[in-house]
């Protein structure tokens, strides 16, 4: 009987299985788990939240490395937008963060842009560009404001 797929089988079928094991990586701190969801790309980019532009897999390995000398990030994708083509896929998630305070648990969203390029290997990340968000929900803008003149 065939062995049916784990997750790391997933990695690089679809840009949303690409997208899932990152995640999932992230929230168990496999940090070569994580790695492999990127391209193999000096050009790849990532940004924290209120960081500088991290260029290159050595780079971005580095920062992620320092980050799960922490712990694990609880990052859980929510509200994904996505724009989906032939050989690219551009997702903008809301990430509700479990973060843990002095008054307890409480959840912190933050707003990311996750590019993804089908490559030799399959689907890779090549950008990560995370921005802080509100504490509470998000609020989205589906039309243009009006302008009175």
């Amino acid at each position: 009987m065939p062995k049916a797929p784990g997750a790391a089988d997933l990695i690089g079928v679809s840009a949303d299985e690409t997208e899932a094991a990152f995640y999932e990586a992230l929230q168990t701190g496999d940090l070569e788990r994580l790695m492999a969801c990127w391209s193999d790309d000096e050009d790849i980019v990532c940004v924290h939240p209120g960081g500088p532009r991290i260029v290159g897999h050595a780079a971005i390995r580095s920062t992620f490395e320092s980050i799960f000398a922490n712990g694990s990030i609880q990052a859980r994708p929510d509200h994904v937008r996505k724009i989906d083509g032939l050989s690219s896929a551009v997702h903008n998630v809301l990430e509700r963060v479990d973060v843990m305070t002095p008054g307890g648990p409480s959840q912190a969203y933050v707003l990311a842009t996750n590019v993804y390029h089908k490559t030799r290997h399959g689907w890779r990340m090549v950008a990560h560009h995370a921005s802080p968000g509100n504490q509470s929900e998000v609020q989205e803008i589906h039309e243009a404001p009006q302008v009175l003149h």
